[in-house]
């Protein structure tokens, strides 16, 4: 059976900045930035997608090309005798956890999307919204619900297949998520005091970083463009030969990083206009902004499309983790999609389950220390992600060959790509280096080390 692919160079680049643009721009970003200093964390966050993540990027997608076939496959088949499968094997497991707790979030914002068209979120009273934000988390059957509706949606998606279901809803709903996000820009940007929004976003005050703001501007580079997760590696494997992989990867990395900024943009404005604060964290979309559109004139209206907004970067996002395990089981186990899709649409829900208990029942069965959540979000997006992209660094750089990564670049030398010694000196020895680093912090060996000494 001939193998599926993308069947435009808009769909590559619509499904590729899909997976990329997700909660991670229009979520985590913004909080991120917002408690490590603004304009100085983006300053740096801005220089790692540059130097890491550019030449990251550029390898999985060659590794995906080269091999045609799913994450896994794609190290077995450049070395066949060798355990080096496994850090294709890693990135499926690393994405399917991930769509778990992931799907939660976005069922999150579904329910809100839902309390604010039936003009019910738009009423809450502001010194209320954390406390709403607590009961609506802490509803397993509401929250079941919703991701249910997440995961089913995807599902319907990827049971299409490339072309009729994942290319052309990317193609339909990312003009629909980029013009959505230029409307509340422009209404962020008409509000009285949003200058100040816009100087914490873009005037650095470099006193506000720190080693760990470094770290995790470096790490969140990796995780917002989907680096390490087996995603690009699938994608590229869809990708005709033909195809300039160079020009196709700063479009997605240009794409991802001015949809973070827009979304920036957006949000803080609003909040420095409203005086509330920037460092609120994660529940800055699920606490503060509610508030912000609250005191905004026609609130209720952006309010609705800030909510559509998200739910369409996680969906787009939900697509392409689902799609990582898809194709790894159609492939590796000879099963029809259908099935496939259907199998790992209902495992990654039940695999939800315990993450949605940890906001309710089960809230003080904790794993070291964390909630269930918790430690899936953390050995899922800071483990097994970083140790799948320092893997994939080494296989590239000493196993496969820059040279032949690099040859893959240039489809055979079709295409003329520059830098190649500066590309094979970032991935032998500048990537795997930044990357063991995130990792070293983020399990808290570096503190450890630091304590001792």
């Amino acid at each position: 059976m001939k193998r599926e692919s993308f069947g435009s160079k808009f769909g590559v680049l619509a499904a590729a900045a899909g997976s990329a643009i997700g909660l991670g721009n229009i979520w985590r970003f913004p909080y991120m930035a917002g408690k490590n200093g603004g304009a100085a964390f983006i300053f740096v966050y801005l220089i790692a997608v540059i130097v890491i993540g550019t030449p990251l990027m550029i390898s999985e997608l060659a590794l995906g090309r080269k091999t045609k076939t799913n994450s896994m496959g794609a190290y077995k088949k450049i070395r066949p005798k060798s355990k080096w499968k496994y850090t294709g094997l890693l990135a499926v497991i690393t994405s399917f956890i991930i769509l778990s707790f992931y799907s939660i979030i976005a069922g999150w914002v579904f329910t809100y999307l839902q309390q604010s068209v039936v003009g019910k979120l738009i009423k809450v009273a502001p010194n209320q919204l954390e406390g709403y934000f607590t009961t609506l988390s802490s509803n397993t059957f509401s929250s079941l619900f919703w991701s249910g509706i997440v995961v089913g949606v995807t599902a319907f998606i990827v049971i299409a297949g490339i072309q009729n279901g994942i290319e052309k809803y990317s193609k339909l709903l990312m003009p629909i998520l980029f013009f959505t996000l230029v409307a509340l820009m422009i209404r962020s940007l008409t509000l009285k005091g949003a200058g100040e929004g816009l100087e914490f976003l873009f005037k650095p005050d470099f006193s506000q970083l720190t080693g760990k703001s470094l770290l995790e501007a470096l790490a969140h580079a990796f995780y917002s463009l989907s680096l390490g997760m087996g995603i690009i590696i699938t994608y590229g494997s869809y990708i005709d030969k033909k195809e300039s992989i160079l020009p196709l990867s700063l479009q997605v990395i240009a794409a991802d990083t001015i949809m973070a900024l827009m979304a920036g943009i957006v949000i803080f404005p609003a909040v420095f206009a409203y005086g509330f604060e920037p460092q609120s964290g994660p529940s800055l979309i699920f606490i503060t902004l509610p508030a912000v559109f609250q005191a905004m004139p026609l609130g209720m209206i952006f309010e609705i499309l800030f909510f559509v907004l998200i739910g369409i970067a996680a969906i787009t996002s939900t697509i392409s983790l689902l799609e990582v395990s898809v194709s790894f089981v159609t492939e590796e186990f000879k099963m029809n999609r259908k099935k496939a899709t259907i199998i790992l649409a209902l495992g990654a829900f039940a695999l939800s389950i315990p993450s949605t208990l940890s906001f309710g029942l089960w809230q003080n069965v904790k794993i070291f220390g964390m909630s269930i959540f918790d430690f899936m979000d953390y050995m899922a997006s800071y483990v097994f992600l970083t140790l799948g992209g320092l893997f994939t660094c080494v296989f590239v750089g000493w196993i496969w060959g820059t040279e032949e990564a690099f040859s893959e670049v240039t489809s055979d030398g079709l295409h003329k790509v520059p830098g190649y010694q500066v590309y094979r000196f970032i991935i032998k020895y500048i990537a795997p280096i930044a990357i063991g680093l995130i990792f070293l912090s983020s399990t808290g060996i570096i503190d450890w080390v630091l304590e001792r000494l």
